[in-house]
């Protein structure tokens, strides 16, 4: 069910990019408005239930890592979304700086290569 909303984001997210560039504004006007309205205070929420530092339990599962990505999504997108959610600013925080997600995100890393123009 956590994966099926991150997918959802995620999909609006993409399609603000690929759409043509006259759509472009008002896809991430709505990607604004839907993280900020129903998918972020949901997944707060689920966090704050159960007062685990995970969306499952209390250990990483690969939809916490799903979840980091699509929040670092919405961050590039506009870094005040995530204001209003303190848990997972710390989730991100928490996840962010494991050795390995750390390494994956530092500049030049598969996630963030060098820009190309092309």
């Amino acid at each position: 069910m956590y994966t099926e909303g991150i997918v959802d984001l995620t999909e609006m997210i993409l399609q603000s990019v690929i759409c043509p560039a006259d759509q472009r504004e008002a896809k991430i006007t709505l990607v604004k408005e839907k993280s900020k309205n129903r998918y972020l205070p949901a997944f707060e929420k689920v966090l704050k239930s159960h007062g685990q530092d995970y969306l499952v339990g209390n250990r990483l599962t690969r939809v916490d890592i799903h979840l980091l990505e699509v929040l670092l999504y919405v961050e590039e997108i506009d870094s005040s979304l995530l204001a209003p959610f303190p848990l997972l600013k710390a989730l991100k925080s928490r996840i962010s700086s494991l050795p390995n997600v750390k390494k994956f995100l530092q500049p030049g890393s598969q996630r963030k290569p060098p820009h190309d123009p092309k």
